[in-house]
């Protein structure tokens, strides 16, 4: 039996998360779903965000279903997702943008950079070390060459080598592998980029780049969708998956029924094609489209439909 882990996390994760479960198990009710608590509320109630039987529940799953967590600004606080990503290798996050004729794939390196986790603090200042690896450099890059060769086969490389010797590496490498892989390769500093892809998102098809400018480009592009609410994610490894919504938490707006569910239930739609199911993860895209098109949106989207009232109109449309 396919085993899928759920993490409501924080915020408006404990809201997304259960209509997206509703969605996953209404088209698949042969998976078994288990709960698994994460995130800053358990760091309030016993001092640890995430155990080691978090983690280990994490890692007996097929897959997991993420929601959100909160990562206070608290010098004892340890980033929960920088752990799960490196205790499981999650390496490539994996990010869709699609919309009225553009259809992009970021596809960033999810354990280096500057968000390794290698930090500390010193009388006068604080230090974060950017890491910069061949091995890492080297994986993304083949697993965007990988993805391009099932689309357009062709690849933009954004990064800031002008300036960043550790992007000098990253350019590097990516640009020799997307020639070994036959692919289609252009370039761009990561500043100029953000602007042009909000500008011509048409122009691209697979972009690879660095962990924090993958993360902000990413959130950057949502502008071309209607807004974070609308973006599901991938953090692939050799031999985990976790799937997550791209926004936060949210904790001004948690508990008020109006958040946007869709990257949460599209994120389930990817954790569905990953597991091989593409045909029901069709189907879930399809009944989003179905039940916006109905009228029927949540307030970043123009409406007055609550996150639970959204939900029941997209298992409606299910059937």
């Amino acid at each position: 039996m396919t085993r899928i882990a759920v993490v409501e996390g924080d915020g408006i994760g404990c809201e997304v998360i259960p209509v997206a479960r509703s969605v996953l198990e209404r088209v698949r009710p042969d998976f078994e779903t288990f709960d698994v608590e994460i995130g800053y509320s358990r760091w309030m109630r016993c001092g640890e965000a995430c155990g080691e039987e978090g983690i280990s529940a994490l890692k007996s799953a097929d897959a997991i279903l993420f929601g959100a967590v909160t990562t206070p600004p608290e010098p004892d606080y340890r980033s929960v997702m920088v752990r799960i990503r490196k205790e499981l290798d999650l390496y490539a996050n994996i990010r869709p943008i699609s919309g009225d004729g553009f259809d992009v794939i970021i596809v960033r390196e999810n354990t280096e950079g500057l968000y390794s986790g290698i930090e500390w603090v010193e009388q006068d200042r604080a230090c974060t070390l950017r890491v910069i690896s061949r091995r890492g450099c080297r994986r993304i890059a083949e697993y965007a060459c990988r993805i391009a060769g099932t689309r357009r086969n062709s690849l933009t490389i954004g990064h800031k080598a002008n300036v960043l010797k550790s992007d000098t590496l990253f350019r590097e490498i990516c640009l020799d592998t997307a020639a070994s892989c036959r692919v289609r390769c252009s370039e761009q500093y990561i500043d100029a980029l953000c602007l042009d892809l909000l500008m011509h998102p048409d122009a691209y098809d697979v972009i690879v780049t660095t962990n924090l400018f993958g993360d902000i480009l990413s959130d950057a592009a949502a502008y071309l969708v209607g807004g974070l609410g609308m973006l599901p994610s991938a953090n692939i490894g050799e031999r985990h998956a976790l799937f997550e919504p791209v926004h936060g938490s949210a904790p001004d707006i948690a508990g008020k029924n109006t958040a946007n569910p869709v990257a949460a239930i599209k994120s389930a739609a990817m954790l569905l094609e990953h597991l091989g199911d593409a045909r029901n993860a069709g189907r879930i895209c399809e009944a989003i489209e179905v039940t916006i098109a109905s009228g029927v949106r949540t307030r970043d989207l123009g409406g007055s439909a609550g996150t639970r009232e959204f939900g029941e109109a997209v298992l409606k449309a299910l059937g």
